[in-house]
């Protein structure tokens, strides 16, 4: 069955604190006998307790500038403390201000001189303005301004380039070798909480949500509102990575990774049991594959914008059957654009996609989002079912750009 979008909340900026509403000092970690601090050591070996080689210093808490994982007992280090340590020093805390609004987020460093990816949704305060003032903090507590690059609402990713040097940037795994069962930890700063480790597993690949575009509207009007299946106002589609690791509010942009600390996903999203954004984490969350996050975080820093792929083609929901709640099975063909990409390959009113580039599509949404995330005349392999016959079209994708 379809997934239920009334769920999808990418809304969850975690607000700043107000001296009026100021949540309770969290306690330092108790003091071992042999306190240790490090920022470097060998990926940890999955399912095997990994070794610690030391930096200099004898530190039992950290100190302002010196922010790295906390290790105070070295005989129990797993593979948790050995991610944490390795992608920490690479994810940032992103504090945004506008006229009226405020927030914080997070965001993952690209390159040593201040390319930070996050989320659209951050930079704009989920749409509310395009003129934030951002401030970026490291994980060594060093402060820099930060102005953003290029913002893409299709996929909900933006980059920022902060003004100093000497980043960590993030090591980046193939998010489509990724295995369900694997391992992952998301570090971010939920609730301005910032270095803050979760663990978890990858529960589910190539899930589709729809969430509310974070494009400033022409008139600036107002903040976005969840899409909840009544509103007016188009959906966004995105293909993620779904984790249980726990993700909250100010987790949006943080990075997801592996038991190597390598980057699988952009944190974009949870899901919640009611309809407020104000719910924390209930065991699902979402990121976006670190592949799709390089392609348009490359474009945006190359050229400032990014191009989307267009199939040509309306689709809807093709169901197993006509009952109410029948599972979804592919993208029905409705209409096709005269010299579209969808039309040349072949395609015609009324086949069913149930495949692009081998990953099954049971939906119109997980079409429109597989299409998106790609980029603009970029070969794609369609499996089609016609008359009950399956059948295979070679398509090269429009540009959407072009085509708004």
């Amino acid at each position: 069955m379809a997934d239920n979008k009334d769920h999808y909340n990418t809304q969850f900026l975690g607000k700043l604190f107000t001296t009026d509403s100021e949540p309770d000092v969290a306690k330092k970690p108790k003091k071992g006998k042999f306190p240790l601090r490090f920022s470097n050591f060998w990926s940890p070996i999955l399912g095997v307790v990994i070794g610690v080689f030391l930096v200099t210093g004898n530190l039992p808490f950290i100190d302002a500038g010196t922010n790295h994982v906390i290790v105070n007992n070295s005989n129990n280090v797993n593979w948790v403390t050995g991610a944490a340590a390795k992608a920490l020093p690479s994810v940032v805390t992103l504090s945004v201000s506008g006229e009226t609004d405020a927030g914080t987020g997070s965001g993952v460093v690209l390159t040593a001189d201040g390319y930070i990816v996050t989320n659209a949704h951050v930079v704009t305060l989920e749409g509310v303005t395009s003129d934030a003032v951002i401030e970026v903090k490291t994980s060594s507590d060093r402060i820099f301004k930060a102005t953003v690059v290029g913002i893409d609402p299709t996929n909900d990713l933006a980059v920022v380039k902060a003004t100093g040097t000497d980043f960590t940037p993030i090591e980046f795994a193939d998010s489509s070798k990724l295995n369900v069962g694997e391992f992952a930890v998301a570090i971010g700063a939920p609730l301005g909480y910032d270095a803050t480790v979760t663990s978890g597993v990858i529960s589910a690949m190539n899930r589709t949500i729809q969430v509310d575009s974070a494009a400033v509207p022409d008139d600036s009007s107002g903040s976005l509102q969840l899409w909840n299946n009544t509103s007016d106002a188009a959906p966004v589609n995105l293909d993620v990575i779904q984790t249980d690791a726990a993700i909250n509010p100010g987790n949006s942009g943080g990075a997801l990774v592996n038991e190597k600390g390598q980057l699988i996903g952009i944190n974009v999203a949870i899901a919640t049991t009611g309809y407020t954004n104000k719910a924390g984490s209930i065991g699902l969350g979402f990121a976006i594959p670190s592949n799709t996050a390089k392609r348009i975080a490359d474009e945006i820093i190359k050229n400032g914008s990014v191009s989307h792929g267009l199939l040509g083609a309306f689709v809807s929901d093709a169901t197993n059957s006509d009952a109410t709640a029948s599972f979804t099975v592919g993208a029905k063909v409705e209409k096709l654009t005269p010299g579209g990409a969808a039309e040349k390959a072949g395609m015609k009113v009324g086949d069913i996609v149930i495949s692009l580039d081998g990953e099954r599509i049971d939906s119109a949404s997980r079409l429109t989002a597989e299409v998106r995330s790609r980029a603009a005349f970029a070969k794609v392999t369609l499996k089609i079912l016609r008359n009950g016959k399956e059948i295979s079209l070679e398509a090269t994708l429009g540009d959407a750009n072009a085509a708004n």
